[in-house]
């Protein structure tokens, strides 16, 4: 039987794509059970979002049954009410005296750039996912949410290397589990953050790669912030109990993994955007510490997944396809 390393080896998580691949577009869905606790962090100067003012701390719902990962702009969050009439059917949401409203926080990307800018991940592509969410290892690479995703476009679209979405799992020693999937679409490089090895990097005319931020420093790069557009989103997962307030603490923690790994990250042409939501399915205090820990770990790894596992798509290079 095949081992799961990703995000759906948390206890009450499944997940689910929706891809376009002659669009290079598609949409990612993670399914909370029943319900979980959620929080969120926005980093960057140019995110897309709903439902993320609801995670705050002081405000009255602390619940959420999924979240929705989306390329397509802000056109890609159409791909949330599918989701929510998915749950609806299923008699899963925040309960009202006149029915179940499913709280489904979501997130896009910028991958117009890429494929068919009229096409985008709509409601019926919301629901798809939702019907495609199982318990298995959650596909890495140029699928669902991470389809048109590239990164390291400091040299222009020309320069730019495929990204996608990975995840990563681990267990910490108290049996608590976290686990990470991550849509990289970031205008920085990639590196390897355990060796400092640079994974993707713009692409030069002779076809070699620099290193993202030396190239800027060193004024190689023809500026040109807005090269195919960006930003980087994901969710971290675990099982523990979690109040609100920890939930974005772990959210807010997590992107370090983002910055270990893409270099320049956050910038003003990024929306990088993490949430996190626990399921409660394990009993164990929380060991804040730990579970920050291995949220930035999950989140790094799941970055390299996502660039490593991606196929060429639409005339940009996978990294596969550069060695």
């Amino acid at each position: 039987m095949e081992s799961n390393a990703t995000v759906t080896a948390v206890p009450g998580i499944t997940a689910g794509h929706w891809t376009d691949f002659d669009a290079a577009t598609g949409c990612t869905v993670i399914l909370c059970g029943d319900t979980a606790v959620g929080g969120v962090a926005v980093r960057g100067g140019s995110p897309g979002t709903r439902e993320t003012d609801l995670l705050d701390p002081v405000r009255r719902v602390d619940r959420v049954h999924a979240i929705l990962l989306s390329g397509g702009s802000a056109f890609g969050l159409a791909a949330a009410v599918g989701v929510q009439r998915w749950l609806e059917e299923r008699g899963i949401g925040f309960e009202t005296p006149h029915g179940y409203v499913p709280i489904v926080p979501a997130a896009i990307l910028y991958d117009l750039g890429v494929g068919k800018a009229s096409a985008r991940p709509d409601s019926s592509a919301g629901y798809a996912a939702c019907d495609a969410a199982d318990e298995a290892p959650l596909a890495s690479g140029s699928v669902g949410a991470g389809t048109g995703a590239t990164v390291a476009k400091q040299f222009g679209s020309s320069g730019a290397v495929k990204g996608g979405i990975g995840s990563a799992f681990c267990t910490l020693p108290s049996g608590v589990s976290v686990g990470a999937t991550v849509a990289v679409n970031a205008w920085g490089g990639v590196h390897d953050y355990r060796d400092g090895s640079l994974i993707a990097g713009p692409r030069r005319n002779d076809g070699t790669m620099a290193y993202p931020v030396e190239a800027i420093l060193n004024g190689e790069y023809p500026p040109n912030d807005t090269a195919m557009t960006n930003t980087t989103i994901g969710l971290v997962a675990t099982d523990a109990a979690l109040d609100k307030a920890q939930a974005n603490f772990v959210a807010s923690s997590a992107h370090d993994g983002l910055a270990l790994t893409i270099r320049p990250c956050h910038t003003m042409s990024d929306g990088d955007t993490l949430f996190c939501v626990a399921t409660e399915r394990n009993s164990t205090p929380a060991d804040m510490a730990g579970i920050v820990t291995a949220a930035s770990h999950v989140v790094a790894l799941a970055v390299i997944d996502a660039v490593q596992s991606a196929t060429g798509l639409a005339g940009v290079p996978a990294v596969s396809d550069l060695r």
